[in-house]
């Protein structure tokens, strides 16, 4: 008894080093810096002690234990996947959202609007401006509020409305064109990046392809008449081919998610 509360323990851990915490964003006064993550460990050895487990899990308490194991550990993954998918949709609209600010901002300047002005009436392109706005309106530090704000995923170009906006006021420059060209190399920026998401979009669906053939395999062999279900969930062998399987699935997928990921953001 007490081998199966130091395994359950150990389940647990390993599941919770699979799930490193949330990102830490430190912006000093003027600077942007990048998020760093602060991971829970390297994600192979982590599998590995899952895998080891589980197979500790089935030769105390047997197969459904392992079983359950298993099956937590593909939930947490599934979650994760989801929860980086959403996190990349909202980077790739917040990243639409700056383009549509730049430009609208540039173009409230031309027009001849004051500087909060104008950026006030881009709350209604992207509300996400609101602090930006109120920050000038009660005379405060209107570059740092655009900083704090281009430290979100995707809000990067708006580090650059911040130095046009500071340099305009220190230089006593007009701040339209500043922002104008800003605009620009923000619209060619994003233009970029959409290019780039869909040359990588194919290898993408290719690597999710590959990994639902597993899949497709084990049906084509119930129906050719063997039972390789019955050796993957009953057997000590099978379990630890299933969850090995499983963590190098993940692995691989989540690889080919960081490397699409650096390409859009380089």
């Amino acid at each position: 008894m007490p081998l199966t509360f130091v395994a359950a323990a150990a389940a647990g851990l390993s599941l919770w080093l699979l799930v490193p915490p949330r990102p830490t964003v430190s912006v000093p006064t003027g600077t942007r810096t990048s998020p760093r993550w602060h991971t829970g460990g390297n994600l192979l050895p982590v599998g590995a002690a899952a895998v080891a487990v589980g197979v500790l899990l089935m030769l105390v308490e047997g197969t459904m234990l392992a079983l359950g194991a298993i099956a937590v550990g593909v939930i947490v993954g599934a979650e994760r996947m989801a929860r980086r998918a959403r996190a990349r949709r909202a980077a790739h609209h917040r990243a639409d959202s700056v383009v549509e600010v730049c430009e609208a901002l540039a173009a409230e300047l031309r027009a001849g609007q004051p500087p909060l002005r104008a950026m006030r009436h881009c709350v209604e392109v992207w509300p996400a401006l609101e602090p930006v706005a109120t920050a000038g309106d009660l005379g405060a530090d209107v570059p740092r509020a655009l900083n704090r704000l281009a430290a979100l995923p995707g809000a990067s170009g708006l580090a650059e409305v911040a130095a046009a906006w500071q340099v305009s006021q220190s230089s006593g420059g007009t701040m339209a064109v500043a922002l104008g060209r800003v605009a620009d190399s923000a619209r060619r920026r994003r233009a970029t990046q959409n290019l780039v998401m869909s040359e990588l979009a194919s290898a993408q669906a290719t690597a999710r392809l590959v990994a639902v053939l597993p899949v497709v395999v084990l049906a084509m062999g119930s129906g050719l008449g063997s039972d390789p279900w019955a050796f993957l969930l009953t057997t000590p062998l099978g379990l630890a081919c299933l969850g090995g399987g499983l963590v190098l699935t993940y692995s691989g997928l989540a690889w080919i998610d960081k490397i699409a990921t650096g390409a859009v953001d380089s």
